[in-house]
């Protein structure tokens, strides 16, 4: 993915969008909390947030071996790199959730979701979007309720994957949280492009709000989350939300968020041919996203730039081997800025889409757990 034809079209994208490499990750990589190697215990970490890639950038992490296996494994399924694909030929390609699948199968393990995640059932239904019904899947904890509501945001840059790809992070977050999780199929570019993700994101969480109770759920007790592009519209929703006048999320979990405009980081130095997320890919699927190079400054993309004041508690989730890792960093801050709870957690030895692979990585488990813990205490517990 890193060879010098790939860099030329990443650079040619890149010009294309008048913002050099400038597209879609992060800034500053410190004053996070850090998981250690057993992914439970956290520590400060001191590297200066905000800094320059070239004064911040530091070697590159080894994948422990749980990740490395998964990454192993996807690379045995063939994957072509997606920055050279159409979208069309993206949405086909070996996804890392194929590559959980293929090891738990090498394993001689059960690959059922039941298996995976014993007491969630799932649904599909269909909840309205800004321009029309969206497929949505409902994940539901064992018991009676009403439970909490989490309305989830699949990643994939915006163009790419579904519902289906991510049903480990939304299925396990089901668990980890006792609540209904709504997992929605947003319409992606290029076929619709910015900010349709956005106002379908807003309209999911208005539909979640007013059907709640026909989904075992309490509207009284709605949350949002999402994964990368994902994590992007969780936050954005959660302003929108505000701005709007709606009711208020009761919390945010945002993992590996994109959060702004810029891919000349210390983590994207470092993990700018990193998998299975690299720098090229962000430039790709800031190509077919985008309009126009402005609308990489829009704040519902750039968050750091919004207005955040007013949000409920946010929980930032990283991988350490993630060109995005320091977007988080910087979403962090301004969040502190703008006097809103935020929790951050960084999890070593780990790549971008850890979060949904509990079935094979341990800090996947844990980082589940997390956001779980997080969600009940803003539940109430």
């Amino acid at each position: 993915m890193g060879d010098a034809t790939t860099r030329r079209t990443a650079a040619r994208h890149a010009r294309a969008l008048g913002v050099g490499v400038a597209l879609l990750a992060g800034c500053g990589g410190g004053g996070e909390r850090r998981a250690d190697s057993a992914g439970g215990a956290v520590t400060d970490d001191g590297a200066a947030v905000g800094a320059p890639a070239s004064a911040a950038a530091s070697a590159a992490a080894a994948a422990e071996p749980e990740m490395q296996a998964v990454l192993d494994q996807h690379a045995k399924l063939g994957p072509k790199p997606i920055e050279t694909l159409t979208p069309e030929e993206a949405r086909r390609q070996p996804t890392p959730a194929d590559a959980v699948t293929a090891l738990l199968v090498a394993q001689g393990k059960d690959t059922t979701p039941a298996a995976l995640v014993p007491g969630v059932t799932a649904a599909d239904r269909t909840v309205r979007g800004a321009a029309g019904d969206l497929p949505a899947t409902v994940y539901t904890p064992e018991g009676a309720g009403p439970f909490p509501v989490v309305v989830y945001f699949h990643g994939g840059g915006w163009v790419i994957a579904d519902r289906k790809v991510y049903d480990g992070g939304a299925r396990g977050l089901a668990k980890a949280a006792n609540a209904v999780v709504v997992s929605v199929d947003y319409r992606r570019a290029p076929e619709a492009k910015f900010p349709a993700q956005h106002d379908d994101a807003l309209a999911a969480y208005r539909w979640a709000l007013a059907n709640a109770a026909s989904i075992k759920g309490d509207p009284k007790r709605v949350a949002l989350a999402g994964e990368s592009a994902g994590g992007n519209l969780a936050v954005a929703t959660a302003v929108a939300a505000r701005d709007a006048g709606l009711q208020a999320p009761a919390a945010v979990v945002s993992v590996y968020p994109i959060a702004q405009p810029d891919t000349t980081t210390a983590s994207y130095a470092t993990y700018a041919a990193a998998k299975p997320l690299n720098r090229p890919m962000m430039g790709w699927f800031a190509k077919h996203t985008t309009r126009t190079p402005a609308d990489l400054q829009d704040p519902r993309i750039a968050l750091v730039k919004a207005n955040l004041a007013n949000l409920p508690p946010v929980t930032i989730v990283n991988a350490e081997i993630d060109p995005l890792r320091d977007d988080g960093a910087m979403l962090e801050r301004a969040l502190k800025a703008a006097d809103v709870p935020v929790e951050r957690r960084l999890y070593d030895g780990v790549a971008h889409e850890f979060f949904g692979m509990a079935a094979v990585e341990a800090r996947a488990k844990d980082a589940q757990a997390y956001a779980g813990s997080r969600l009940k205490a803003a539940f109430g517990g």
